[in-house]
């Protein structure tokens, strides 16, 4: 038997101890939160429900819901029950069995090489009242050679970028950090928008955000306006359907990039230039 005030402390605690270990477990916490929530909605704060009856319904609370997303959200709970475990033997643990999906079954979609160089020269001649072609064509360029996902591109600050090496260090995602080698014919394109990012700060007469994509304001660029500006290239080009979620994503460059892990001591780095020469 638990109550919410209780598994509350207890989620707190756990918490603790996994960050202690380095691990952020921020979704697992979001889950969490959910689960206490729920229980506190059935049960009150100091009303004791049976634990195993408690997951059961929470997993079940919404139907149709995709079964990876059950997992994963059953996993945080999982880990919670075996770490009270600690402390009391004889406390519930749930089996894998009741949420046993663990992988998505979704498959990416591949770009060709020929619809690559499509969204590039699309890129290139864009013009948007927010998003402007050079920075949206380096944007693609950089997740397409990096793999790097859209939110760890756009998240990524002048600072970052160190052109004279070639790297790009992307800070604390997915609970680490890491650093990419860029091969020179990325670094040259980067060394374009840099400049024309400059004459873009002078023009507005702004401080540098540090941000090192931004939009045609000179403000920060943002995840949802890279995002829907990269969905409706992929739209006006016909690789993805006019309506819908269905189809290529602004995710799948990092499917498609080429290998990028760099072994210590030596560094090819990741690029382009081959391929556009194709």
């Amino acid at each position: 038997m638990v109550s919410a005030k209780q598994l509350a402390h207890e989620v707190q605690e756990f918490l603790r101890f996994k960050r202690a270990m380095g691990i952020p477990y921020e979704r697992a916490e979001f889950a969490l939160d959910q689960f206490v929530r729920f229980i506190r909605q059935h049960w009150g704060d100091h009303g004791e429900a049976m634990l195993d009856d408690a997951i059961t319904r929470w997993c079940a609370r919404v139907a149709g819901r995709k079964a990876v997303t059950v997992a994963n959200e059953f996993g945080a709970v999982r880990q919670l029950c075996l770490y009270r475990r600690r402390r009391d033997p004889s406390s519930y643990v749930p089996e894998h069995a009741l949420a046993p999906v663990k992988e998505s079954v979704f498959l990416p979609y591949i770009f060709s090489h020929d619809e690559v160089r499509r969204i590039l020269a699309a890129a290139g001649s864009h013009d948007g009242r927010f998003i402007w072609a050079s920075m949206l064509r380096t944007l693609i360029l950089v997740l397409y050679c990096t793999g790097l996902r859209l939110g760890e591109a756009v998240r990524l600050r002048t600072s970052d970028v160190d052109l004279d090496r070639g790297t790009l260090m992307i800070q604390r995602s997915k609970g680490r950090s890491r650093i990419i080698a860029i091969r020179p014919d990325l670094v040259a394109e980067l060394r374009n928008y840099t400049a024309e990012r400059q004459r873009l700060l002078r023009k507005h007469r702004r401080a540098d955000p540090a941000t090192f994509f931004l939009r045609l304001d000179a403000s920060p660029l943002t995840i949802p306006s890279a995002s829907n500006a990269i969905r409706q290239l992929l739209r006006q080009l016909g690789i993805k359907p006019v309506t819908g979620r269905v189809g290529a994503r602004p995710y799948e460059f990092r499917h498609n990039s080429e290998p990028r892990i760099i072994p210590s001591g030596g560094r090819e780095g990741v690029g382009f230039g081959r391929f556009l020469a194709n």
